[in-house]
């Protein structure tokens, strides 16, 4: 065999690659190889193209990139936001700074975690090393710096001396100093040998988050809420520039490796180019749809890497501020860094993965047909044969279910898409922008209407029971439209609403305002027909069954019934002790259930305006709550990320099942026996002696739902998604055998599933040792 063989050098390099992109499920769980890996592997893999046969179980599989992309791997450990990630100088080495109070160390060459550094009393903003490796320093909100030995992971030094949190620490290029910005307005210089501070520079007017030395080390650049950087003399102390032009806080600046240029990173959206010794401005980087959080120059200083709160890592050529890069996360990314020979970047995000990208593929980031932005909402249509999907690349999208192909680019508007809704018989859509509400023919993907009341921001739309008219929510006067002529039908003066809802026989509509108002509006007339006041902001109101009453909750820490025939307040349910998040009638609407920023469900008598029950157990608030369909089981979700089941009768807790996620969206099957989530279907546990609708047939058999790192059947983890794949939104369609995951950078995917074919172990629903609780993964996302 030759030295060189082609094909031999091509598979090794498939393999390593296979290996690196799939490491973290190797460990955890190595059969799953077999399923996801092969499954998620790039169509021209070669381990792809030599072991991949269709599990039989999977009867649409999710479409991936022809290549691999320039993800690498994912380095996965950390439960809390991870708020940076820096390279060691000789790139062997990362360390990522989390919310949860450690640095972690990584080996970059096996994506092994090989040190936690912890001794910090409070979320660690930002981590560095030395120029020599032997040192990291860390910057934390419990006012400190500290210094680390990389070799042995013990602390060794603790700069004391900030009255507020440390936003970032850096060493100057010969190590033996240490700058430091803060939260009481100054930055700080450190002695690294001593620990001992060594000057205090004051003259920003706000926060300070960040500062950092030039490559030569004799000036130190400085960025502040105060929505400037100042340049500051290492020697002197003193300030000898001050750039201006931002018009939002800045929140990073770094200087290019031969010092003449500082770039800063803005809430403004941009970057800002500046020559050092003139301080002038001589660029601007725009793409960014959100705040830039971060940026860095590459070693040659012939690229900046920018990270965002729009979920993504974009690249520019610094000659002409040409993006020429496009990376996605799951959540907002706070830093991006390159590795030392600038063929790597690594990116921190707060989906709690640090991320490594190949910085010559470029645009090459996988992204298949589809978004190129976040997904910010996706919904099936009545009938579940078409998906849409809204996203901040101003598009909505059209996907065929039984095909899993797409049918349909909706483009239009010129703003980010917020939401997308089917009208009741689902042959139209309705998407709701920054600049306007528009109507689609779903048969043709035809704009059929633009729906403009000239107001800065709209939310979402809601159409009527019938589909004829369609409301939606804005930060202006909240208006009504007729769909088939797409005239507008009636303007609701007045504060903004945040929250809409057609009475049952779509006669009335309610909407709630932050302006301490529930207005009630009739459809047949157009005309406002009452205003009901509450002492603080109104989140929502809701209708019950029969039409006759409104539920409206509040910040006021009630919530109010009202006579919709009369406009009067007939009933004052007062108990909770902070605000009102969300309340729901019965089905019998004998019932009220309201759930509460204190942590607790609250259940009510409708007729006497009693409370009748305090439901507790929940340890952070509850976001929304609902009633099975005969009224005996109420369903809460709550901030600490799980979903409790409880016996309206008893007042006790069924079931406790851990989401991964915070739930805001939910409703029963008609069985009572599952829970359509924005995450997916949780199927539940039937209570003891509870006859009723467990022992109707059930309208589903088993239930898939997304954790974040898992798709799960019947609460047992069935895939693995790698973290390029892992949901920004997720949705699942009526008969819960479909679902469809939308990502970060924009990547669309669906995918079917055969129960009748799943191994038996998957068909009933895993219960832990502690009763009345199911888990829904082993590792929480």
């Amino acid at each position: 065999m030759e030295d060189h063989d082609p094909a031999l050098l091509k598979l090794v390099y498939d393999a390593k690659r296979f290996v690196l992109y799939m490491r973290s499920i190797i460990e955890m769980a190595p059969l799953q190889v077999y399923h996801s890996g092969l499954l998620f592997a790039p169509q021209s893999s070669l381990i792809r193209v030599g072991y991949f046969k269709n599990i039989p179980w999977v009867t649409m599989e999710p479409k991936v990139v022809d290549v691999w992309s320039s993800l690498i791997q994912t380095l996965e450990g950390h439960t809390e936001n991870v708020t940076s990630a820096v390279f060691s100088p000789d790139g062997k080495l990362i360390a990522s700074a989390s919310w949860g109070k450690r640095i972690r160390l990584w080996d970059t060459s096996t994506g092994k975690q090989c040190g936690v550094l912890e001794g910090h009393t409070d979320s660690v903003k930002s981590a560095v090393f030395s120029p020599d490796g032997k040192l990291v320093a860390s910057a934390s909100f419990d006012n400190t710096v500290r210094l680390w030995d990389t070799s042995t992971g013990k602390q060794c030094r603790v700069l004391e001396g900030h009255t507020s949190h440390v936003h970032s620490a850096v060493f100057s290029p010969n190590g033996k100093l240490v700058v430091s910005a803060s939260w009481d307005t100054t930055v700080r210089l450190w002695n690294t040998l001593t620990g001992t501070q060594c000057g205090v520079w004051e003259g920003h007017t706000d926060f300070v988050f960040s500062a950092l030395f030039s490559p030569d080390g004799k000036l130190v650049a400085s960025v502040s809420h105060d929505k400037t950087v100042r340049l500051w003399d290492t020697l002197t102390g003193k300030q000898c520039g001050v750039l201006e032009g931002h018009t939002g806080d800045i929140h990073s600046a770094v200087f290019s490796p031969d010092g003449k240029l500082v770039a800063s990173a803005s809430e403004d959206k941009t970057v800002r180019l500046w020559n050092t010794p003139t301080g002038k401005q001589c660029g601007v980087l725009k793409g960014h749809t959100s705040g830039v959080i971060s940026a860095v120059f590459s070693p040659d200083g012939k690229l900046v890497a920018t990270a965002s709160s729009d979920f993504t890592v974009r690249l520019w050529h610094t000659l002409t501020g040409k993006e020429c890069g496009f990376w996605g996360h799951n959540d907002l990314v706070n830093s991006a860094v390159f590795s030392p020979d600038g063929k790597l970047v690594a990116t921190a995000s707060a989906d709690k993965t640090v991320i490594l990208w190949d910085t010559f593929t470029g645009k090459e980031c996988g992204v298949l047909e589809g978004h190129t932005g976040n997904i910010n909402s996706a919904v099936f249509s009545p009938d579940g044969k078409l998906v849409a999907s809204a996203s901040e690349d101003k598009t909505v999208r059209l996907c065929n279910t039984p095909t899993g192909k797409e049918c349909g680019v909706l483009e239009g508007h010129y703003e980010e898409v917020n939401s997308v809704v089917f009208s009741p018989d689902g042959k139209l859509v309705a998407s709701a922008s920054n600049d306007s509400v528009r109507l689609w023919d779903t048969s043709t993907g035809k704009q059929c209407a633009v729906l403009e009341c000239h107001t800065d921001f709209d939310r979402s739309a809601v159409f009527s029971p019938d589909g004829k008219l369609v409301a939606f929510v804005s930060c202006g006067p909240t208006t009504f439209w007729d769909t088939s002529t797409g005239k507008q039908y009636g303007v609701l003066e007045g504060p903004p609403s945040n929250s809409v809802v057609f009475s049952p026989d779509g006669k009335l509509v309610a909407f709630a305002s932050w302006e301490k108002t529930v207005r009630l509006l009739d459809t047949s007339t157009g005309k406002q027909c009452g205003v009901l006041c509450h002492a603080d902001h109104v989140d929502s109101a809701v209708f019950s069954p029969d039409g006759k009453l409104v539920a409206s909750v509040s910040w006021d820490k009630t919530v109010r019934l009202w006579d919709t025939s009369t406009g009067k307040e007939c009933g004052v349910l007062e108990g909770h002790t902070l605000g009102v998040n969300s309340a729901v009638f019965s089905p019998d609407g004998k019932l009220v259930a309201s759930a509460s920023e204190d942590k607790t469900v609250r259940l009510w008598n409708t007729f006497t305006g009693k409370q009748c029950g305090v439901l507790e157990g929940h340890t952070s608030y509850v976001n929304s709550v609902v009633f099975s369909p005969n009224g005996k089981l109420v369903a809460s979700a709550s901030d600490d990320k799980t979903v409790r089941l409880w016996d309206t009768t008893k007042k006790t807790t069924i079931e406790i099942i851990e989401t991964h996620a915070k739930i805001k969206i939910m409703k029963f099957s008609n069985d009572g026996m599952h829970l359509y989530t924005s995450r997916g279907v949780l199927q539940l546990k039937p209570p003891p002696h509870s006859g009723g609708n467990w022992e109707l047939p059930h309208t589903l058999t088993h239930s898939l739902y997304v954790t974040g790192q898992w798709i799960t059947c019947n609460t047992k983890e069935l895939l693995w998604l790698p973290a390029d794949y892992r949901p920004s939104c997720a949705a699942v369609n009526d008969t819960g055998n479909l679902i469809f995951i939308g990502s970060g950078c924009g990547r669309v995917i669906l995918i079917s599933i055969d129960f009748t074919a799943l191994p038996a172990a998957y068909l009933q629903p895993s219960v832990s040792a502690i009763a009345g609780k199911s888990f829904l993964g082993l590792v929480s996302c």
